[in-house]
């Protein structure tokens, strides 16, 4: 089964909401789904049918986001996400923030499992330190930090590193999402807003 790393960009005050009703991470990852957010926001063994029959006040309806503009604009990179942040950190799980932002940091969204665990987010405050060290590394540092046998050997995902550049490109590959991933985060930094990562 596939990891895919998104993105979506996401208001402070939006990023506040969320922390409070978890549940609302929904809304972010399935924008066009609003049963999963109803089914997320009754809580488990909470169904609406048996709570009418038995007397018990249905839940109360959670906050809506009040987006502005700019906000909930997404993009993914794909299988890349892991690659990019080992040549960025030097690590497979680790490295220094705020350049480790793929893999941890920010703050975790409850407990809500959006695929693989929570969702995480970052104010534009950490967003705007994530663009500017963005902004300090070149391609020819990449470049020079890609190291597939190394990458193999700590198991950094999807493990095609070794492949033949000439049957198959994965440092074109990782250099495509970094370009994508560059251009999104100062779309992000310049709008004020920060960001939401999710893995599914």
């Amino acid at each position: 089964m596939s990891m895919i790393l998104g993105l979506d960009t996401l208001s402070d005050a939006s990023i506040d909401r969320v922390l409070e009703t978890p549940a609302l991470i929904w809304r972010v990852v399935e924008p066009d789904d609003p049963d999963v957010l109803a089914e997320a926001l009754r809580g488990p063994g909470k169904r609406g049918f048996f709570a009418r029959l038995f007397g018990k006040k249905p839940p109360e309806p959670a906050p809506e986001l009040e987006l502005t503009e700019g906000e909930m604009v997404g993009t993914d990179l794909d299988k890349a996400w892991h690659g990019i942040h080992f040549l960025l950190t030097a690590s497979a799980w680790e490295g220094d923030p705020p350049l480790n932002f793929l893999v941890s940091g920010g703050t975790e969204v409850g407990d809500v499992d959006v695929g693989y665990g929570p969702a995480r987010v970052f104010r534009s405050s950490e967003v705007a330190e994530i663009h500017k060290a963005l902004g300090e590394v070149q391609e020819d540092d990449l470049r020079a930090r890609f190291q597939p046998e190394a990458m193999m050997k700590e198991d950094i995902y999807p493990r095609i590193w070794d492949r033949d550049p000439e049957d198959d490109d994965p440092l074109g590959y990782l250099l495509e999402y970094f370009a994508i991933l560059k251009k999104f985060v100062g779309h992000a930094a310049g709008k004020g807003l920060g960001l939401v990562v999710t893995m599914q």
